[in-house]
């Protein structure tokens, strides 16, 4: 048999393999989401995202400098509020000695070149659990006023000396609104990760309980998208980038690998995605029954969301994921 083409000869070995392979992880890839909670000495174990944790600030900032030594060079902060600070206009949200403004500052303060990215929306400041302020009769999320409400928190971040806002409130408008108040208020040097396509999913499950941040009634598909949406989300990243954003985010990622590439084709800004928390839990559920190779499904999956055209990605696995890269 004579064949004029053999496509199996840049596949006989694992060398040949990495000289061609079309995409390649490097640590440079990921963000690690942070979970910080009040109190001293705190590592707590999140009970739906096994070998997660949260952690209180001291211990964030001796993990900081551990992923730091690893290659890791970005992180995305959450921080879980006390009930007492919670209210419906999500006040605590802008308190300039408030959780959150205290982990950027002494993050910055122990690993200065670490990009520090810091999540923007009300839910764990609401006593709703929503992303925006409750019309509590009407039962709605009043977009114009979250978005103020919004633009303060992103504003005492950035003087907390954030280098990227990332909301993740799904409010119309909010980009240009945060835009216009950075420069106004001479942060023209911080940036905007938008979570342009973030759907409803089913998929943030593990998260919410990492947050306390579950919505107290209803759920978020007035403002976040219908999963069956697709051009959809090319639109809201389009008026994004009009409006300023830095990086355009596609939240989930595994499930939305089509939505990643469709931005990938549209933006000429840098696009990252969400490899969200039941996509982490069901890896490492799998694994535990045995019924896959946890480190093999790891590397595959963040090649895949990389492959469809992902520059960043934000993942739980990334410790692990540079582990393994690395031969360890």
């Amino acid at each position: 048999m004579i064949l004029q083409r053999r496509n199996r000869i840049t596949r006989k070995s694992a060398a040949i393999r990495a000289l061609v392979a079309e995409t390649v992880l490097t640590p440079d890839d990921f963000i690690l989401p942070i979970f910080i909670t009040e109190g001293n000495g705190v590592v707590e174990e999140i009970s739906s995202m096994h070998g997660y944790y949260r952690r209180s600030l001291d211990k964030t900032l001796e993990e900081v400098a551990v992923i730091w030594a690893m290659g890791i060079k970005a992180v995305l902060l959450f921080v879980k509020a006390n009930d007492d600070t919670k209210d419906n206009a999500g006040r605590e949200s802008w308190n300039p000695e408030g959780l959150m403004q205290r982990a950027i500052k002494a993050i910055k303060n122990k690993v200065p070149e670490m990009v520090v990215m810091t999540d923007v929306a009300l839910d764990p400041y609401s006593v709703y659990g929503h992303d925006g302020i409750v019309d509590v009769e009407k039962g709605t999320i009043l977009n114009d006023a979250t978005v103020e409400a919004l633009t303060k928190m992103s504003l005492s971040h950035a003087a907390a000396g954030a280098d990227f806002i990332a909301p993740s409130d799904m409010m119309d408008g909010r980009i240009g609104a945060f835009r216009n108040a950075l420069e106004e208020n001479n942060f023209s040097d911080v940036g905007i990760m938008s979570y342009s396509a973030k759907y409803a999913s089913c998929f943030y499950g593990p998260f919410r309980d990492a947050l306390d941040s579950a919505p107290g009634f209803g759920d978020k598909k007035t403002y976040q998208m219908n999963y069956a949406n697709r051009i959809e989300a090319i639109n809201e990243t389009l008026q994004d980038v009009e409006q300023g954003a830095d990086i355009v985010m596609v939240k989930p990622a595994m499930a939305y690998l089509d939505i990643i590439r469709e931005v990938k084709n549209a933006v000429t800004v840098p696009v990252s995605a969400y490899h969200v928390s039941g996509e982490y839990a069901m890896i490492k559920a799998a694994a535990e029954k045995g019924w896959l190779d946890e480190d093999k499904a790891i590397i595959e999956s963040l090649t895949s969301i990389k492959r469809a055209g992902a520059d960043l990605i934000a993942t739980y696995f990334a410790k692990d994921a540079v582990r393994i890269l690395n031969g360890k």
